[in-house]
């Protein structure tokens, strides 16, 4: 199942919930502008390649829209089209004043040099870039993409429409960004594992942790994680991972992973598994911070962690989520769990607007302030209502974005 049909699926669940009419669904499943471009680049032989980008402008309702921007080959309208909405719930649920957006283009990014990447992204800039901008719509980082990225749309996009940092976020921090973004999405997804183990009565020192992907999300969480006294057991990258049940060493894994290009490949401190043994290890917390749609109806059965927090976007379909459900597996769902990085994004943007920096600790003191309220919220919301946390999380975020539309009227 397509990530856009899985957001469907949340999304009318919690509609039914809210009792939403058929027309109000309409409107907020229908994006406002889905646009597609080509994008001719000259490679550094000389040759001409072109390549398909896609920005999918979904609601804006409650403020600019937002959104990140991906470089992968198998990047579609149809994927894009299921984030952008992902990330207008999302935005919604952590009540950020934004609405949903997302973009990327059709490009293994490994197979071009640093140079043709540079002049891939302007010229996306150039046939984009009157739709986006500080009020309008905000692009940053996602899976291929990174803050020299952003350095590079901040910088065309000033051609054109002169000096504006806000209008791209996830930037160096050299160059207009902020310190701790990059820590972010890690960051919150660590806060709010430790938050749930504290709801449920779990005891936390000790606890074991799983955790597929191991970019910047994971290897975040992993150190977040580590430092609260939890026991990473398992962690795993594209190319497999490693598993010890007294806990792996964390400070050495991330000098090992930092040392060989990020990778863990040839790791010497624990047993060599695979992705999909990492899925099925005996843990306390399965973060599934890597792709989409790993966890589904064929694996979930084998699931042994009794909680899943979801670090990446759409990893448990709708099928495996309904399996654990039933199954009493507390599944803590994106749309929360990595939220931390569009939350830092904000705070990034309003620093830009009023140019003025934070320090540090002023970043990390009110991300973990908003993911809090946001997560003390749908836990309550769905013990009164008796429906999982996801259910809850998308009643939140959905029926903000409703009545900010009614309340910013139709016509």
């Amino acid at each position: 199942m397509r990530s856009s049909d899985a957001t469907r699926v949340y999304f009318d669940r919690a509609a039914d919930q809210l009792d939403l009419s058929s027309n109000m669904r309409q409107l907020l499943l229908t994006a406002r502008r889905e646009v597609q471009v080509q994008i001719p680049v000259e490679l550094d032989s000389g040759e001409l390649s072109t390549y398909i980008g896609y920005r999918v402008q979904h609601n804006n309702a409650r403020g600019p829209m937002k959104g990140g921007l991906r470089y992968h080959p198998q990047v579609d309208l149809e994927e894009v089209r299921g984030l952008a909405a992902l990330m207008t719930w999302k935005t919604a649920v952590v009540n950020i004043p934004y609405g949903g957006a997302k973009g990327g283009v059709a490009v293994d990014p490994s197979k071009l040099s640093h140079r043709e990447l540079e002049r891939l992204t302007r010229r996306f800039v150039d046939a984009i870039h009157e739709l986006f901008g500080p009020d309008v719509d905000i692009p940053a980082p996602d899976m291929g993409t990174s803050a020299e990225t952003m350095a590079w749309i901040m910088n065309q996009y000033g051609k054109y429409h002169g000096f504006s940092p806000a209008c791209v976020t996830g930037k160096p921090v050299e160059y207009h960004g902020i310190p701790g973004r990059e820590e972010a999405t890690g960051r919150g997804v660590g806060s709010l594992t430790l938050k749930l183990l504290s709801r449920l009565g779990r005891r936390l020192p000790g606890t074991r942790i799983a955790i597929q992907g191991f970019g910047n999300v994971g290897t975040f969480t992993a150190r977040f994680l580590h430092d609260a006294e939890c026991r990473l057991v398992a962690v795993s990258d594209a190319n497999g991972g490693f598993y010890r049940a007294e806990g792996l060493d964390v400070p050495e894994l991330l000098r090992y992973a930092q040392s060989h290009s990020g990778r863990l490949e040839g790791f010497p401190g624990g047993e060599s598994i695979s992705n999909a043994e990492l899925l099925a290890v005996e843990c306390d917390v399965l973060i599934p911070a890597a792709l989409g749609g790993v966890l589904t109806e064929k694996n979930a059965a084998g699931v042994r962690a009794p909680l899943i927090v979801e670090g990446a976007n759409a990893p448990v379909t709708p099928e495996a989520d309904a399996i654990f459900d039933a199954g009493g597996i507390t599944v803590l769902p994106d749309i929360l769990a990595n939220a931390g990085g569009v939350t830092a994004s904000w705070f990034e943007w309003v620093q830009n607007r009023q140019h003025y920096q934070w320090g540090i600790n002023r970043v990390r003191q009110e991300l973990d302030q908003i993911l809090g309220e946001a997560f003390e919220q749908v836990w309550q919301l769905a013990s009164s209502r008796k429906v999982s946390l996801r259910t809850a999380a998308y009643m939140l975020g959905v029926g903000r974005v409703g009545r900010a539309t009614v309340l910013g009227g139709i016509m």
